[in-house]
């Protein structure tokens, strides 16, 4: 119930912002509409802790800022190799070990090094990622394990989040 009133409240929110109509009118479609959205998706039974990672608290509006600076980087990075007549590109695969324990800190992981251009993740398994790098830049921003390092703390909160879940199960 708690997490079907946090998603309720996230998308009116989302509404609000995006539609920038606050008629009486207007505001109860939206309410209405985001009422559904929510009753289909506890009808379908996706309302879930990979869903909806609550437990995460606060903690992606402080790597998310970190996140986008990595990724303007290494945009600029790549555009840079682009524009060099020499081309100077080194592909490699890299197999990259993740701290992660959850699923939902492995996927954070994986989509934050695909997000990044010059780097892609290609397959997540036993805790190791393969991961393609475009260029030697790339591939060491990847193995100095600052991205690895964040999502792992970004995590912390969603292991304890996890141990309660298993606590409530049981």
């Amino acid at each position: 119930m708690i997490r079907a009133l946090i998603l309720f409240v996230a998308l009116f929110a989302s509404w609000l912002l995006l539609s920038g109509h606050f008629s009486t009118t207007l505001m109860t479609y939206g309410a209405l509409s985001c009422a559904f959205i929510v009753a289909l998706v506890a009808h379908l039974g996706i309302l879930d802790v990979e869903a909806l990672p609550v437990h995460l608290g606060i903690r992606p509006l402080l790597y998310a800022p970190w996140l986008m600076k990595e990724i303007v980087l290494s945009n600029l990075s790549v555009a840079r190799v682009i524009l060099d007549p020499k081309l100077p590109i080194h592909p490699r695969i890299l197999r990259v070990d993740a701290s992660q324990k959850t699923p939902v800190g492995q996927v954070i992981y994986a989509n934050s090094i695909t997000l990044t251009p010059g780097t892609v993740t290609l397959d997540v398994r036993d805790g190791q990622f393969l991961v393609h790098a475009l260029t030697t830049d790339s591939a060491e921003g990847l193995l100095s394990g600052e991205m690895d390092r964040r999502v792992a703390h970004l995590e912390a909160a969603a292991a304890v989040g996890e141990t309660r879940a298993e606590a409530e199960k049981r």
